[in-house]
Protein backbone atom coordinates (compact mmCIF):
# COMPACT_ATOMS: atom_id res chain seq x y z
CA UNK A 1 0.00 0.00 0.00
CA UNK A 2 2.85 2.31 0.53
CA UNK A 3 4.37 2.77 -3.01
CA UNK A 4 1.27 4.71 -3.72
CA UNK A 5 3.18 6.26 -6.71
CA UNK A 6 1.85 7.21 -10.31
CA UNK A 7 5.35 7.80 -12.21
CA UNK A 8 7.55 4.47 -13.54
CA UNK A 9 9.21 3.61 -10.52
CA UNK A 10 12.91 5.08 -11.75
CA UNK A 11 11.20 8.02 -12.87
CA UNK A 12 10.07 8.87 -8.77
CA UNK A 13 12.09 12.18 -7.88
CA UNK A 14 14.56 11.66 -5.09
CA UNK A 15 13.68 13.10 -1.58
CA UNK A 16 16.89 13.23 0.63
CA UNK A 17 15.76 13.02 4.84
CA UNK A 18 18.63 14.71 6.97
CA UNK A 19 18.11 12.42 10.54
CA UNK A 20 16.52 9.79 11.47
CA UNK A 21 14.77 10.86 14.89
CA UNK A 22 10.92 10.27 15.02
CA UNK A 23 10.32 13.13 12.33
CA UNK A 24 12.63 12.14 10.07
CA UNK A 25 11.71 8.54 10.26
CA UNK A 26 7.64 9.90 9.93
CA UNK A 27 8.41 12.20 7.02
CA UNK A 28 10.17 9.06 5.00
CA UNK A 29 7.09 7.41 5.54
CA UNK A 30 4.83 9.92 4.41
CA UNK A 31 6.87 10.86 1.50
CA UNK A 32 7.36 7.55 0.19
CA UNK A 33 3.48 7.13 0.70
CA UNK A 34 3.55 10.45 -1.72
CA UNK A 35 5.46 8.34 -4.78
CA UNK A 36 9.30 9.78 -3.93
CA UNK A 37 12.08 7.80 -4.08
CA UNK A 38 13.65 8.18 -0.58
CA UNK A 39 17.12 8.22 1.39
CA UNK A 40 17.85 8.75 4.53
CA UNK A 41 20.99 9.38 6.10
CA UNK A 42 21.69 9.43 9.81
CA UNK A 43 25.04 10.90 11.39
CA UNK A 44 24.88 8.37 14.35
CA UNK A 45 25.76 4.85 14.30
CA UNK A 46 22.09 3.96 14.41
CA UNK A 47 19.10 5.00 13.78
CA UNK A 48 16.79 7.57 16.24
CA UNK A 49 18.26 10.86 16.65
CA UNK A 50 17.30 11.76 20.04
CA UNK A 51 15.31 8.70 20.60
CA UNK A 52 18.85 6.79 20.32
CA UNK A 53 19.04 3.67 22.78
CA UNK A 54 21.90 2.53 24.83
CA UNK A 55 22.81 -0.94 25.88
CA UNK A 56 25.08 -1.70 28.47
CA UNK A 57 25.86 -4.19 30.79
CA UNK A 58 22.73 -5.93 30.09
CA UNK A 59 20.76 -2.67 30.82
CA UNK A 60 18.64 -0.84 28.12
CA UNK A 61 18.18 2.70 28.19
CA UNK A 62 16.24 5.10 26.42
CA UNK A 63 18.55 8.04 25.28
CA UNK A 64 15.53 10.64 24.76
CA UNK A 65 11.97 10.65 24.90
CA UNK A 66 9.60 7.86 26.99
CA UNK A 67 6.60 9.63 27.70
CA UNK A 68 4.29 8.00 25.04
CA UNK A 69 0.96 10.10 24.07
CA UNK A 70 -1.16 10.64 21.10
CA UNK A 71 -0.37 7.04 19.63
CA UNK A 72 -3.43 7.68 16.95
CA UNK A 73 -0.31 9.39 14.88
CA UNK A 74 1.63 6.31 15.12
CA UNK A 75 -0.94 4.37 14.42
CA UNK A 76 -1.43 6.59 11.24
CA UNK A 77 1.76 5.74 9.96
CA UNK A 78 1.67 1.83 10.16
CA UNK A 79 -2.43 2.15 8.02
CA UNK A 80 -0.25 4.27 5.54
CA UNK A 81 1.82 0.88 4.91
CA UNK A 82 -1.13 -1.24 4.57
CA UNK A 83 -0.29 -2.53 8.40
CA UNK A 84 -1.47 -2.50 12.29
CA UNK A 85 1.05 -0.56 14.85
CA UNK A 86 0.79 -3.75 17.37
CA UNK A 87 2.61 -6.20 14.67
CA UNK A 88 6.01 -4.20 15.66
CA UNK A 89 5.10 -2.14 19.11
CA UNK A 90 3.45 -3.45 22.28
CA UNK A 91 2.36 0.02 23.87
CA UNK A 92 0.88 -0.07 27.62
CA UNK A 93 -1.20 2.31 28.81
CA UNK A 94 0.56 4.28 32.10
CA UNK A 95 -1.16 3.99 35.50
CA UNK A 96 -0.48 6.41 36.79
CA UNK A 97 0.91 9.04 34.26
CA UNK A 98 3.19 10.10 36.60
CA UNK A 99 3.40 10.53 40.29
CA UNK A 100 4.48 14.01 41.48
CA UNK A 101 6.29 14.29 44.35
CA UNK A 102 6.70 17.18 46.76
CA UNK A 103 10.10 18.31 48.41
CA UNK A 104 7.91 17.19 51.70
CA UNK A 105 7.25 13.77 50.61
CA UNK A 106 3.11 14.27 49.70
CA UNK A 107 2.93 12.86 46.00
CA UNK A 108 0.01 13.83 43.63
CA UNK A 109 -0.92 10.80 41.58
CA UNK A 110 -1.90 11.99 37.71
CA UNK A 111 -3.78 9.79 35.60
CA UNK A 112 -6.62 9.99 32.78
CA UNK A 113 -9.43 8.91 35.30
CA UNK A 114 -11.48 12.24 35.98
CA UNK A 115 -12.80 10.91 39.43
CA UNK A 116 -9.51 9.67 40.56
CA UNK A 117 -8.01 13.46 39.49
CA UNK A 118 -10.51 15.36 41.34
CA UNK A 119 -10.07 13.30 44.47
CA UNK A 120 -6.41 14.08 43.91
CA UNK A 121 -7.57 17.63 43.99
CA UNK A 122 -9.58 17.18 47.08
CA UNK A 123 -6.52 15.43 48.81
CA UNK A 124 -4.83 19.13 48.34
CA UNK A 125 -7.20 21.69 48.67
CA UNK A 126 -11.10 20.71 48.32
CA UNK A 127 -11.76 24.22 47.92
CA UNK A 128 -10.01 24.51 44.53
CA UNK A 129 -12.65 21.48 42.81
CA UNK A 130 -14.55 24.02 40.94
CA UNK A 131 -11.70 25.76 39.63
CA UNK A 132 -10.06 22.91 38.25
CA UNK A 133 -13.06 22.27 36.70
CA UNK A 134 -12.77 25.39 35.22
CA UNK A 135 -9.12 24.13 34.16
CA UNK A 136 -10.42 21.53 32.15
CA UNK A 137 -12.91 23.01 30.32
CA UNK A 138 -9.95 25.73 29.23
CA UNK A 139 -7.59 22.73 28.44
CA UNK A 140 -10.16 21.05 26.07
CA UNK A 141 -11.39 24.57 24.25
CA UNK A 142 -7.14 24.43 23.76
CA UNK A 143 -7.43 20.83 22.62
CA UNK A 144 -9.56 21.41 20.19
CA UNK A 145 -8.81 24.62 18.80
CA UNK A 146 -4.75 24.43 18.94
CA UNK A 147 -4.06 20.65 18.88
CA UNK A 148 -7.05 19.20 16.41
CA UNK A 149 -7.10 22.52 14.04
CA UNK A 150 -3.95 23.80 13.83
CA UNK A 151 -1.38 21.31 14.77
CA UNK A 152 -1.15 19.86 11.17
CA UNK A 153 -0.86 23.28 9.39
CA UNK A 154 2.17 24.26 7.88
CA UNK A 155 1.73 28.31 8.67
CA UNK A 156 3.44 28.74 5.41
CA UNK A 157 2.33 32.06 4.72
CA UNK A 158 0.92 35.17 6.71
CA UNK A 159 -2.37 34.40 5.72
CA UNK A 160 -2.30 30.75 8.00
CA UNK A 161 -1.11 33.41 11.04
CA UNK A 162 -4.11 35.22 10.36
CA UNK A 163 -6.61 32.83 9.47
CA UNK A 164 -5.37 31.09 13.10
CA UNK A 165 -5.82 34.32 14.83
CA UNK A 166 -9.04 33.72 16.06
CA UNK A 167 -8.73 30.87 17.57
CA UNK A 168 -5.25 32.31 18.98
CA UNK A 169 -7.26 34.74 20.84
CA UNK A 170 -10.45 32.34 22.12
CA UNK A 171 -7.13 30.64 23.64
CA UNK A 172 -5.52 33.64 25.18
CA UNK A 173 -2.47 32.48 23.80
CA UNK A 174 -0.95 35.70 25.01
CA UNK A 175 -0.95 34.19 28.56
CA UNK A 176 1.13 31.74 30.32
CA UNK A 177 0.06 28.69 31.07
CA UNK A 178 1.17 29.12 34.97
CA UNK A 179 -1.46 32.33 34.89
CA UNK A 180 -3.80 30.40 33.15
CA UNK A 181 -3.43 27.80 36.24
CA UNK A 182 -3.47 29.93 38.71
CA UNK A 183 -6.71 31.82 37.66
CA UNK A 184 -8.45 28.66 38.42
CA UNK A 185 -6.64 26.92 41.42
CA UNK A 186 -5.52 28.62 44.50
CA UNK A 187 -3.26 25.81 45.61
CA UNK A 188 0.42 26.20 45.72
CA UNK A 189 1.25 22.95 44.84
CA UNK A 190 -1.98 21.89 42.36
CA UNK A 191 -0.77 24.88 40.20
CA UNK A 192 2.37 23.51 39.92
CA UNK A 193 0.67 19.94 38.99
CA UNK A 194 -0.95 21.60 36.06
CA UNK A 195 1.44 23.70 34.62
CA UNK A 196 4.95 21.48 34.91
CA UNK A 197 4.18 19.45 31.42
CA UNK A 198 5.91 22.46 29.33
CA UNK A 199 9.08 21.34 30.88
CA UNK A 200 8.70 18.02 29.16
CA UNK A 201 9.18 20.32 25.41
CA UNK A 202 11.83 22.34 26.91
CA UNK A 203 9.19 25.29 27.68
CA UNK A 204 9.27 27.39 31.02
CA UNK A 205 5.72 27.20 32.44
CA UNK A 206 5.89 30.74 33.61
CA UNK A 207 6.24 31.79 29.73
CA UNK A 208 5.15 28.97 27.78
CA UNK A 209 1.93 30.07 25.93
CA UNK A 210 -1.00 28.84 27.86
CA UNK A 211 -1.46 26.95 24.47
CA UNK A 212 0.28 24.07 26.08
CA UNK A 213 -2.24 23.47 28.53
CA UNK A 214 -4.10 21.03 25.49
CA UNK A 215 -1.68 18.60 26.51
CA UNK A 216 -3.65 17.82 29.67
CA UNK A 217 -6.71 16.89 27.60
CA UNK A 218 -4.65 14.76 25.76
CA UNK A 219 -3.46 13.13 27.83
CA UNK A 220 -6.27 12.27 29.13
CA UNK A 221 -8.20 11.88 26.34
CA UNK A 222 -5.49 9.66 24.67
CA UNK A 223 -3.82 8.03 27.60
CA UNK A 224 0.47 7.80 28.11
CA UNK A 225 1.94 5.27 27.03
CA UNK A 226 5.04 3.03 27.29
CA UNK A 227 6.16 0.84 24.57
CA UNK A 228 7.21 -2.68 25.62
CA UNK A 229 11.27 -3.21 24.91
CA UNK A 230 11.50 0.71 25.26
CA UNK A 231 10.78 3.87 22.63
CA UNK A 232 13.74 2.30 20.83
CA UNK A 233 10.99 -0.59 19.49
CA UNK A 234 9.21 2.38 18.10
CA UNK A 235 12.58 3.52 15.87
CA UNK A 236 12.75 -0.59 14.88
CA UNK A 237 8.44 -0.53 13.68
CA UNK A 238 9.52 2.38 11.57
CA UNK A 239 12.92 1.35 9.98
CA UNK A 240 11.36 -2.17 9.42
CA UNK A 241 8.15 -0.20 7.71
CA UNK A 242 10.49 1.87 5.47
CA UNK A 243 13.15 -1.25 4.71
CA UNK A 244 10.31 -3.07 3.47
CA UNK A 245 9.23 -0.89 0.67
CA UNK A 246 12.97 -0.40 -0.10
CA UNK A 247 14.15 2.54 2.09
CA UNK A 248 17.34 2.33 3.61
CA UNK A 249 18.37 4.19 6.65
CA UNK A 250 22.39 4.80 6.22
CA UNK A 251 23.86 5.08 9.35
CA UNK A 252 28.01 6.86 10.61
CA UNK A 253 26.56 9.09 7.39
CA UNK A 254 27.22 12.64 8.33
CA UNK A 255 25.78 15.46 5.99
CA UNK A 256 28.43 19.05 5.82
CA UNK A 257 25.98 20.92 3.53
CA UNK A 258 23.03 21.00 1.33
CA UNK A 259 23.71 21.92 -1.97
CA UNK A 260 22.51 25.22 -3.49
CA UNK A 261 21.79 26.13 -7.16
CA UNK A 262 20.20 29.36 -8.29
CA UNK A 263 18.24 29.27 -4.86
CA UNK A 264 17.22 25.84 -4.89
CA UNK A 265 18.16 22.53 -3.02
CA UNK A 266 20.05 19.78 -5.16
CA UNK A 267 21.38 17.54 -2.74
CA UNK A 268 23.59 16.93 0.02
CA UNK A 269 27.57 16.88 0.50
CA UNK A 270 28.87 13.89 2.92
CA UNK A 271 31.74 14.38 5.40
CA UNK A 272 33.67 11.85 2.79
CA UNK A 273 33.29 14.40 0.14
CA UNK A 274 30.70 12.43 -1.95
CA UNK A 275 27.51 14.33 -3.42
CA UNK A 276 23.77 13.05 -3.36
CA UNK A 277 21.87 14.72 -5.75
CA UNK A 278 17.85 15.25 -4.70
CA UNK A 279 15.00 17.22 -5.91
CA UNK A 280 14.05 17.65 -2.28
CA UNK A 281 16.27 17.59 0.75
CA UNK A 282 13.63 17.31 4.36
CA UNK A 283 16.41 18.35 7.28
CA UNK A 284 15.40 16.46 10.45
CA UNK A 285 18.51 17.82 12.06
CA UNK A 286 18.40 20.99 14.66
CA UNK A 287 16.73 23.87 12.65
CA UNK A 288 18.76 26.33 14.31
CA UNK A 289 22.05 24.08 13.04
CA UNK A 290 20.81 23.19 9.47
CA UNK A 291 20.47 26.62 8.74
CA UNK A 292 23.49 27.71 10.44
CA UNK A 293 26.25 24.83 9.50
CA UNK A 294 24.69 23.33 6.57
CA UNK A 295 23.59 26.21 4.48
CA UNK A 296 26.11 28.70 2.98
CA UNK A 297 25.38 32.40 4.50
CA UNK A 298 24.89 34.13 0.60
CA UNK A 299 21.82 31.40 0.31
CA UNK A 300 19.77 32.79 3.94
CA UNK A 301 18.13 36.10 3.76
CA UNK A 302 15.57 35.66 6.23
CA UNK A 303 17.44 32.60 8.84
CA UNK A 304 20.92 34.85 8.60
CA UNK A 305 23.48 34.07 11.55
CA UNK A 306 22.38 37.00 13.35
CA UNK A 307 18.47 35.65 13.44
CA UNK A 308 19.49 32.36 14.28
CA UNK A 309 22.36 34.04 16.98
CA UNK A 310 19.44 36.27 18.92
CA UNK A 311 17.11 33.63 18.55
CA UNK A 312 15.80 32.04 22.44
CA UNK A 313 16.82 28.55 22.80
CA UNK A 314 15.23 25.75 25.08
CA UNK A 315 16.71 24.87 28.33
CA UNK A 316 18.96 21.94 28.34
CA UNK A 317 19.00 18.57 30.20
CA UNK A 318 21.74 16.63 32.41
CA UNK A 319 20.71 13.18 32.22
CA UNK A 320 22.12 10.19 34.06
CA UNK A 321 21.56 6.59 32.94
CA UNK A 322 22.05 4.07 35.72
CA UNK A 323 21.44 0.64 36.50
CA UNK A 324 20.67 -1.31 40.04
CA UNK A 325 21.40 -4.62 41.20
CA UNK A 326 18.32 -4.42 43.38
CA UNK A 327 14.67 -3.37 42.67
CA UNK A 328 13.00 -0.37 44.22
CA UNK A 329 8.78 -1.62 43.37
CA UNK A 330 7.50 1.23 45.15
CA UNK A 331 9.37 3.92 42.15
CA UNK A 332 6.31 3.94 39.40
CA UNK A 333 7.49 4.02 36.04
CA UNK A 334 6.93 7.89 35.72
CA UNK A 335 8.26 10.52 38.25
CA UNK A 336 8.69 13.65 38.83
CA UNK A 337 10.03 15.32 41.84
CA UNK A 338 10.07 18.56 42.65
CA UNK A 339 12.34 20.45 44.85
CA UNK A 340 11.62 23.19 47.38
CA UNK A 341 11.69 26.33 44.79
CA UNK A 342 9.39 26.06 41.51
CA UNK A 343 9.64 30.12 39.90
CA UNK A 344 13.27 30.56 41.32
CA UNK A 345 14.39 27.81 40.16
CA UNK A 346 13.10 28.04 36.40
CA UNK A 347 13.94 31.54 36.60
CA UNK A 348 17.59 30.47 37.27
CA UNK A 349 17.03 27.86 34.37
CA UNK A 350 15.73 30.13 31.31
CA UNK A 351 15.87 34.05 32.68
CA UNK A 352 19.60 33.97 34.72
CA UNK A 353 21.15 30.96 33.00
CA UNK A 354 23.08 29.36 35.56
CA UNK A 355 23.19 26.16 37.25
CA UNK A 356 21.70 26.04 40.55
CA UNK A 357 22.54 23.78 43.50
CA UNK A 358 19.35 22.47 44.44
CA UNK A 359 16.72 21.18 41.38
CA UNK A 360 13.67 19.38 40.18
CA UNK A 361 14.22 15.75 38.49
CA UNK A 362 12.20 13.49 35.73
CA UNK A 363 13.16 10.35 37.19
CA UNK A 364 12.16 7.02 34.49
CA UNK A 365 12.18 3.28 35.88
CA UNK A 366 11.18 1.07 32.99
CA UNK A 367 11.36 -1.81 34.61
CA UNK A 368 8.46 -1.17 35.95
CA UNK A 369 6.48 -2.32 33.08
CA UNK A 370 9.08 -4.13 30.95
CA UNK A 371 11.40 -6.21 33.43
CA UNK A 372 13.73 -7.70 30.35
CA UNK A 373 14.87 -3.77 29.95
CA UNK A 374 17.73 -4.99 32.95
CA UNK A 375 18.95 -8.34 34.09
CA UNK A 376 17.01 -10.42 36.40
CA UNK A 377 16.03 -8.78 39.82
CA UNK A 378 17.70 -5.33 38.61
CA UNK A 379 16.46 -2.37 37.55
CA UNK A 380 16.89 0.53 34.64
CA UNK A 381 16.49 4.16 35.42
CA UNK A 382 17.53 7.52 34.12
CA UNK A 383 17.34 10.82 35.70
CA UNK A 384 16.73 14.08 34.17
CA UNK A 385 17.72 17.34 35.38
CA UNK A 386 16.66 20.66 33.42
CA UNK A 387 19.08 23.28 33.44
CA UNK A 388 20.31 26.29 31.51
CA UNK A 389 21.85 25.70 27.87
CA UNK A 390 25.32 26.38 26.87
CA UNK A 391 24.82 29.92 26.85
CA UNK A 392 25.70 29.32 30.95
CA UNK A 393 29.03 29.20 30.88
CA UNK A 394 29.47 25.94 32.91
CA UNK A 395 32.57 23.62 32.71
CA UNK A 396 30.25 20.31 31.92
CA UNK A 397 33.64 18.19 31.78
CA UNK A 398 34.22 19.91 35.56
CA UNK A 399 31.15 19.53 36.69
CA UNK A 400 29.32 16.64 35.46
CA UNK A 401 30.43 14.31 38.25
CA UNK A 402 30.16 16.21 41.21
CA UNK A 403 26.18 17.49 39.81
CA UNK A 404 25.94 13.59 39.19
CA UNK A 405 26.85 12.82 42.94
CA UNK A 406 24.87 16.00 44.12
CA UNK A 407 21.26 14.26 42.36
CA UNK A 408 22.54 10.89 43.87
CA UNK A 409 22.32 12.12 47.14
CA UNK A 410 18.80 13.29 46.87
CA UNK A 411 17.24 10.11 45.12
CA UNK A 412 19.39 7.95 48.17
CA UNK A 413 17.86 11.05 50.38
CA UNK A 414 14.06 10.41 49.08
CA UNK A 415 13.00 7.67 46.66
CA UNK A 416 16.43 4.94 46.41
CA UNK A 417 17.45 4.88 49.49
CA UNK A 418 20.92 3.00 49.38
CA UNK A 419 21.37 4.37 45.79
CA UNK A 420 25.43 4.43 45.20
CA UNK A 421 26.20 1.11 46.37
CA UNK A 422 23.86 -0.78 44.32
CA UNK A 423 24.54 0.86 41.45
CA UNK A 424 26.28 -1.28 39.12
CA UNK A 425 26.38 0.62 35.13
CA UNK A 426 26.53 4.22 35.25
CA UNK A 427 27.30 7.58 32.28
CA UNK A 428 25.69 11.07 31.70
CA UNK A 429 24.84 13.07 28.89
CA UNK A 430 25.01 16.95 29.34
CA UNK A 431 24.25 20.35 27.64
CA UNK A 432 28.17 19.70 25.71
CA UNK A 433 26.98 16.65 24.40
CA UNK A 434 23.49 17.64 22.95
CA UNK A 435 25.71 20.31 21.05
CA UNK A 436 28.46 18.13 20.15
CA UNK A 437 26.98 14.62 19.45
CA UNK A 438 23.35 16.14 18.91
CA UNK A 439 24.04 19.07 16.81
CA UNK A 440 21.87 21.07 18.92
CA UNK A 441 22.60 25.02 18.99
CA UNK A 442 24.01 25.94 22.05
CA UNK A 443 23.12 22.23 23.59
CA UNK A 444 19.41 23.35 23.70
CA UNK A 445 17.89 19.94 24.05
CA UNK A 446 14.78 20.48 22.73
CA UNK A 447 15.76 23.65 19.94
CA UNK A 448 14.24 26.67 19.83
CA UNK A 449 12.41 28.06 23.36
CA UNK A 450 8.50 27.47 22.41
CA UNK A 451 7.36 30.93 23.44
CA UNK A 452 4.31 32.75 21.76
CA UNK A 453 6.42 34.66 18.96
CA UNK A 454 8.66 31.55 18.47
CA UNK A 455 5.77 29.36 17.66
CA UNK A 456 3.59 28.48 14.70
CA UNK A 457 4.29 30.97 11.56
CA UNK A 458 7.39 32.87 14.00
CA UNK A 459 9.35 28.94 13.99
CA UNK A 460 10.84 28.24 11.12
CA UNK A 461 8.61 27.12 8.38
CA UNK A 462 7.95 23.60 7.10
CA UNK A 463 9.05 24.72 3.65
CA UNK A 464 12.10 27.00 4.11
CA UNK A 465 11.25 30.16 3.51
CA UNK A 466 15.36 31.00 2.30
CA UNK A 467 16.04 28.08 -0.18
CA UNK A 468 13.43 25.81 -2.57
CA UNK A 469 13.21 22.49 -2.59
CA UNK A 470 14.04 23.02 1.58
CA UNK A 471 11.66 21.19 3.72
CA UNK A 472 12.01 21.08 7.85
CA UNK A 473 10.96 18.45 9.82
CA UNK A 474 10.96 17.68 13.81
CA UNK A 475 11.20 19.72 16.87
CA UNK A 476 12.33 22.96 15.78
CA UNK A 477 9.92 23.55 12.78
CA UNK A 478 5.81 23.45 13.44
CA UNK A 479 3.95 22.46 15.57
CA UNK A 480 7.70 21.94 18.41
CA UNK A 481 9.07 19.32 20.38
CA UNK A 482 7.63 15.68 21.74
CA UNK A 483 6.81 12.56 20.06
CA UNK A 484 3.00 14.26 18.96
CA UNK A 485 4.52 17.34 17.60
CA UNK A 486 7.39 15.99 15.85
CA UNK A 487 4.63 13.02 14.39
CA UNK A 488 2.57 16.30 13.55
CA UNK A 489 5.23 18.62 11.92
CA UNK A 490 5.33 15.06 9.52
CA UNK A 491 1.95 15.50 8.69
CA UNK A 492 2.03 19.33 8.40
CA UNK A 493 5.42 18.80 6.05
CA UNK A 494 2.97 16.71 3.74
CA UNK A 495 0.70 19.92 2.80
CA UNK A 496 3.78 22.20 1.43
CA UNK A 497 6.15 19.36 -0.28
CA UNK A 498 4.83 18.91 -4.32
CA UNK A 499 3.64 15.79 -5.71
CA UNK A 500 6.19 13.93 -7.06
CA UNK A 501 4.64 14.16 -10.70
CA UNK A 502 4.70 18.23 -10.46
CA UNK A 503 8.25 18.25 -9.53
CA UNK A 504 9.28 15.56 -12.60
CA UNK A 505 7.83 17.98 -14.69
CA UNK A 506 10.01 20.67 -12.94
CA UNK A 507 6.88 22.97 -11.48
CA UNK A 508 8.33 25.27 -8.66
CA UNK A 509 8.36 23.68 -5.34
Amino acid sequence: MLKRTYLPSDDRPIAVVIGSGFGGLAAAIRLSHKGYRVKVFERLDKPGGRAYVHERDGYTFDAGPTIITAPFLLEELWELCGEKLETDVDLRLMDPFYRIRFDDGSHFDYTGDLKRMRDEVAKFSPADLPGYDRFLAEAEKCYQLGFKELSNVAFDSLSDLFEAFPSMVKMKAWESIYTLVARHLKNDKLRQVMSFHPLLIGGNPFSVTAVYSLINSLERKHGVFSAMGGTGSLIKGLVRLLADVGVDVQCNQEVKRIEVRDGKAVGITLADGNFVPADIVVSNADAAWTYQKLIEPQHRKVWTDQKVARSKYSMSLFVWYFGTNQQYPDVPHHMILLGKRYRELLEDIFKRKVLAKDFSLYLHRPTATDPSLAPVGHDTFYVLSPVPNLDSGTNWQETAEPYRQAIAEYLDQSVLPGLEKHVTTSFCTTPQDFQDRLLSVKGAAFGFEPLLLQSAWFRPHNRSEDVKGLYMVGAGTHPGAGIPGVLSSAKALMSVVPHPINVAKGYAQ
